[in-house]
């Protein structure tokens, strides 16, 4: 787990200020979707985005670093992943 990441147990307790269901939408749909998205949520506040596409779990914590957000972790759910970003700024 990298730092700043919560555990599944932790990231199922979030109420995201902002769900952003990208699932059956190729990349970058969903990093994009996230972009826009990111924008609708409070500073602080958790972005949760669900995607089935495996590249989002790649790019959406390098999206997040490179913005000056958190990543705060992803869960595996059966044909999807939920993954979860704070805004910072």
């Amino acid at each position: 787990m990298a730092e700043g990441q919560l555990p599944p147990e932790e990231l199922r307790k979030l109420k995201p200020d902002k769900v952003v269901d990208a699932r059956g939408v190729a990349c970058p749909g969903p990093l994009l979707a996230a972009k826009q998205a990111i924008t609708e949520v409070p500073v602080g506040g958790v972005l949760e985005v669900l995607s089935s596409d495996p590249g989002t779990k790649r790019d959406l914590p390098l999206w997040a670093k490179k913005t000056g957000h958190v990543f705060l972790g992803v869960i595996e759910e059966r044909g999807y992943w939920r993954l979860f970003v704070k805004r910072m700024k």
